[in-house]
């Protein structure tokens, strides 16, 4: 399989020594940087820049025909988004400070240490990655459009934070930068990771790797591969997902689970997209894009040393957080629909129909487990379902909800017990007990849309006391 350059416009190399051009291109390539222009001649350049987009220079000072300090002003003047490096044997403080007033990105004195040129042209990389995010964030939350809906079509939604996190994700996807992507457990935060990898483009495959509870000798087999000999039963060479991953996407779900040990090879292969293989003590190189997925706190995991700082600071350059399900019951209807569909053709049944009752009930769940759990219900009643009309009561058992009486589990009261009395608006008029009650079940039967069952389990009493309160306040407006 043909490998992504990167990045994926070139980085142009001006110098009118050809022998520093070669060795240039060949330690950008040996460390990840393989898609590179040389330009010997500096009356070239600008015509080159105007016959094929570029994404950093690095351009010589003292050159025949145009000098750097020439050339400098005018790709800045008509292209101000390509950074500019200087790279020149003057070395005089104030050359280097004129070039960064007429707009150098940095300045670097030959004879330029490997390390040092590639570091930069890195860093300058990521700040152009990070300028073309940002006009694509400000151009779509001008015109809340989306570029490739049809990436998201797995994704069920009509919630408001999801179309801006589609966006989002739209305006990084094509960044080579680490992307985190946090949410409770059920989310479906691979389904981002598979929306990021399309958009992306890369022409490698998706590759997914589930780390809870991987040891680092297995974690390093599984990712890095092994060479014949290394360990007990290692009877051949063996690549790891790293390689399969080769110029696509490697999604790692749950890293907040990632072994000390492991993290520090993580680390490694983020910062210079370097690996080595168990046994080898020779370093590979990797150009796959990194997501990467937990449902726990990093932030408390690093404040606590449980998770390297440094590590968070590079897999979090880019932060998605998916909402839950509770906080997105606008998508339940849709859910349900979809749901419904994909049982029925899996299990090869007949499509049910849905109560109406059932939208309610759902509604007002809190959905512990998110979306997978709410497939997880409707899988199971479409599965007893035998004709007619959906039964409800698969989804009454698993949600512990009863007809004639208030049911509280332990999830239930700890969720009450959160609430907090600073969320709940009292007026400066204080309220009585009658009339808080009144308005408690109001805004009960608004949320079960008038179902009087759900609407007294939300408001933890039986259907008859609710049906007497309800009487008694007819009864009250009758008469006057």
């Amino acid at each position: 399989m043909k490998e992504s350059l990167f990045p994926d416009k070139p980085v142009l190399l001006v110098d009118d020594e050809v022998q520093f051009l070669l060795s240039a291109e060949f330690a950008l390539n040996s460390s990840g940087i393989t898609n590179t222009l040389t330009c010997s001649d500096s009356r070239e350049v600008m015509s080159m820049l105007a016959e094929k987009p570029v994404s950093i220079i690095a351009l010589d000072m003292t050159m025949p025909h145009i000098k750097g300090w020439e050339l400098l002003p005018k790709i800045v003047a008509e292209y101000p988004e390509i950074p500019v490096i200087i790279v020149t044997a003057i070395n005089e403080v104030d050359m280097a400070v004129e070039s960064m007033r007429n707009g150098a990105f940095d300045y670097l004195v030959k004879p330029v240490d490997d390390t040092r040129l590639i570091t930069t042209l890195k860093r300058a990389i990521e700040l152009k990655s990070v300028r073309e995010e940002n006009r694509l964030l400000k151009q779509y939350f001008l015109t809340d459009k989306l570029e490739y809906p049809e990436a998201f079509s797995d994704i069920i939604t009509a919630n408001p934070k999801m179309r801006n996190i589609f966006q989002y994700i739209e305006a990084v996807a094509s960044s080579p930068l680490p992307i985190l992507i946090t949410g409770d457990t059920g989310v479906g935060k691979e389904l981002v990771a598979q929306s990021i990898h399309e958009i992306s483009r890369r022409k490698g495959e998706f590759v997914p790797l589930n780390i809870a509870g991987v040891d680092d000798h297995l974690f390093s087999d599984t990712l890095f591969g092994h060479k014949r000999g290394s360990f007990t039963g290692a009877d051949r060479d063996r690549k790891g997902l790293i390689e399969q991953a080769a110029g696509g996407t490697l999604f790692l779900d749950e890293i907040g689970d990632l072994e000390f040990e492991s993290q520090v090879k993580m680390l490694r292969l983020i910062q210079d997209g370097t690996y080595f293989p168990i046994g080898s003590d020779v370093a590979k190189l990797s150009d796959a894009r990194i997501l990467v997925a937990t449902n726990v706190d990093l932030n408390e995991m690093q404040r606590t040393g449980k998770f390297r700082k440094d590590l968070f600071y590079r897999i979090q350059a880019h932060h998605i957080h998916v909402p839950p399900l509770q906080e997105r019951r606008e998508d339940i209807p849709l859910l349900l629909e979809h749901f419904l569909d994909k049982a029925a053709r899996i299990l090869n049944k007949k499509r049910p129909t849905a109560p109406k009752e059932l939208i309610p009930l759902l509604r007002n769940y809190t959905f512990p487990g998110n979306i997978r759990e709410m497939e997880g219900m409707i899988f199971d009643a479409v599965s007893r379902h035998k004709s007619g009309i959906l039964s409800m009561e698969s989804f009454k058992e698993k949600i512990n909800f009863h007809d004639d009486h208030p049911v509280y589990t332990e999830a239930d009261l700890s969720t009450v017990a959160q609430i907090n009395p600073e969320a709940i608006h009292i007026p400066p008029n204080f309220p009585t007990f009658k009339e808080m009650e009144h308005v408690l079940i109001e805004e009960a039967l608004k949320r079960a849309e008038g179902n009087q069952t759900i609407a007294a389990q939300l408001l933890g009493i039986t259907r008859r006391a609710l049906n007497n309160r309800l009487s008694r306040s007819r009864k009250k407006l009758e008469d006057g």
